[in-house]
């Protein structure tokens, strides 16, 4: 992970604070929660191309990065495929690396610079700092950082329902279609048989007379 430390002003601190108390942040966090746990963090810088977060890496000293400035995409490989597949793609206000905040899992995908990009880092060194000064605080942020969590959850579960129904759906289209060619087929079948036996002067096999009848 290639980036560098910034200095703390005042401005990022500010701007930190405002995004962390956005309803599409962490809901239900308090302005004065959000300036006390901006004391805690530290602005670092990324420059285009850049890798803030890999997918499998796992470490103690794992940390969040709220997006001050620039855009993020957000990756993750796939068994069948050499490139790895974008998911989304984050600007202001982007908060990656939660999850690994509190449990220090590995990443579960990798999040690359497409720009120059200012970040405010959360480890969980300082999470645990925060944890023993001001308690009451960090435990607002965890409960905000999980139900950040049960959302993502729930709208994960909401789209596979949708992706199994479209899979449904397509797949009765695929055995009408396969229904409609088989008659198509068995058609032309029977045509060809007919118009064969036309040429020969004969009739189709099956409108021969029952010999034994």
């Amino acid at each position: 992970m290639a980036f560098q430390f910034l200095s703390a002003d005042e401005p990022w601190m500010i701007q930190a604070a405002e995004l962390l108390c956005r309803p599409s942040v962490l809901s239900d966090l308090r302005k004065s929660d959000a300036r006390c746990i901006v004391s805690y963090m530290r602005p670092c810088r990324f420059e285009d191309g850049d890798v803030l977060l890999q997918e499998g890496e796992q470490g103690e000293n794992a940390h969040m990065l709220l997006v001050l400035h620039g855009d993020v995409s957000v990756e993750t490989s796939m068994m069948s495929r050499e490139q790895p597949v974008v998911v989304t793609v984050l600007g202001e206000g982007g908060l990656i690396g939660e999850m690994a905040l509190l449990d220090g899992a590995p990443r579960v995908a990798t999040c690359v610079a497409q720009s120059t990009v200012i970040c405010a880092s959360l480890t969980r060194r300082d999470l645990r700092r925060m944890m023993d000064d001001e308690p009451v605080v960090a435990a607002r942020l965890l409960a905000s950082i999980g139900e950040r969590l049960a959302e993502r959850l729930r709208e994960a579960n909401r789209q596979q329902r949708l992706y199994q129904q479209l899979m449904r759906a397509m797949q009765d289209e695929i055995d009408e279609l396969g229904r409609q060619l088989q008659c198509v087929i068995g058609g032309s079948v029977q045509r060809g048989q007919a118009e064969a036996a036309a040429e020969r002067g004969t009739q189709p096999a099956s409108s021969w007379p029952n010999s034994g009848s």
